[in-house]
């Protein structure tokens, strides 16, 4: 009999992550993958980027509603109640054998929620992580703590979750899955993305990523604000901006983001979702990301470009000799960009290693998922640090 291996996703970026994943689970005769799309991925203001996981094949099996029109904590929080309700309807139809969940969202642990109170095993990757900047991160641990096998990016996630009590044998340093993605896709060339994406390159590109800072109180426009006018002073540079996830103000982002780019449309474009492919076609092109994403963190160092992190949002995170740190102030984030454009950032940027793996890291958990050993998994002893590693 099949083991039944369910895949949840809510965003757009996630789901590029976890593709990989979901190839090898459906091209084993021994799994039956099922797939549950929740969140953004049915929302119009999003993208309904459900699509995207269809046009690429697989089959949805369970779509869920779940995000409400507002972006402020209570419509979130209302978010994730009515998430752990419809999750649990879901899963009663699918029995899935064990669950896999990558991250920190909020409809992330709704799901995980769901899983362990439905006595379903739950596979968490990339745990372990610290952004100290967003409440992602006591999502992130709790996640953890519901899970049953864990997939960390480093070593020294992988030893933090088991300083989270968690038993050594069930924790695995796989590397980042998007690693993957950028050494399996045919990326497009600079002449495909300014036919199909709509724009011309110019003499200095930058991908711009900018995300809420969940933990601070009404600092999100501010911060952004900053951003935007150093942009706006900038020359002979094609500014690209993706859209913000739908996190508490996000919608603040996206609305200065429309607004900047109708009033600087030789040098700006903005979209709401790129899709894997034009994403890190996008990013292999440019010069850096620019903002507070982790994929300026993981996936950047890979195509030896540089980042610029703009404050506390990613502060914790692991990271290549690539990422340029800034405070969230226009005179900090002009020095980052000279600095991004110095001959020596330049040259080290060339020799850059990236920490987060060098990939294979989709067949690595397909494996330890289908062999491992299922029965009386969901009890749990706290792993005690005093005891041998």
């Amino acid at each position: 009999m099949k083991r039944k291996v369910c895949v949840f996703t809510g965003t757009r970026a996630e789901y590029g992550l976890l593709k990989p994943l979901i190839d090898e689970i459906k091209s084993d005769h021994d799994l039956q993958l099922q797939i549950v799309a929740s969140c953004m991925h049915l929302s119009p203001e999003f993208g309904l980027t459900y699509r995207e996981i269809e046009d690429d094949g697989f089959i949805i099996d369970e779509k869920i509603e779940i995000l409400l029109s507002s972006d402020s904590p209570v419509g979130i929080c209302k978010s994730i109640g009515l998430g752990a309700i419809s999750y649990s309807e879901s899963l009663s139809k699918l029995h899935p054998d064990i669950i896999i969940i990558l991250g920190d969202r909020f409809e992330a642990i709704s799901f995980a929620i769901a899983s362990i109170v439905s006595k379903i095993p739950i596979a968490h990757i990339h745990g372990g992580e610290v952004t100290t900047g967003a409440f992602d991160d006591a999502f992130r641990h709790s996640i953890t703590k519901m899970s049953h096998l864990h997939f960390t990016s480093t070593e020294e996630y992988r030893r933090r979750v088991i300083q989270l009590g968690e038993h050594p044998e069930r924790v695995f340093n796989v590397g980042a899955l998007s690693i993957d993605n950028i050494n399996r896709l045919s990326f497009l060339s600079y002449d495909e993305l300014e036919k199909d994406l709509g724009f011309k390159f110019k003499q200095r590109n930058l991908l711009i990523t900018f995300h809420p800072v969940t933990l601070e109180e009404n600092s999100s426009g501010k911060q952004f604000k900053n951003l935007l006018d150093v942009l706006d002073e900038l020359e002979n540079t094609q500014l690209i901006f993706t859209k913000a996830n739908a996190d508490t103000h996000g919608r603040i982002i996206n609305k200065m983001i429309d607004n900047f780019v109708n009033k600087n449309q030789n040098k700006a474009i903005g979209f709401t979702s790129l899709g894997q492919l034009n994403y890190l076609s996008v990013m292999r092109a440019v010069d850096a990301v620019v903002g507070n994403s982790s994929s300026g963190i993981v996936e950047a160092p890979s195509f030896k470009i540089g980042s610029i992190n703009i404050g506390d949002r990613q502060t914790g995170r692991i990271k290549a000799e690539s990422i340029i740190d800034c405070k969230p102030q226009k005179d900090d984030i002009l020095n980052a960009i000279k600095t991004l454009y110095s001959d020596e950032f330049q040259q080290k940027v060339n020799k850059v290693k990236n920490p987060h793996g060098e990939g294979n890291t989709a067949p690595k958990i397909k494996e330890i998922i289908k062999n491992c050993n299922l029965s009386n998994i969901i009890k749990k002893e706290f792993f005690n640090l005093n005891f041998d590693m």
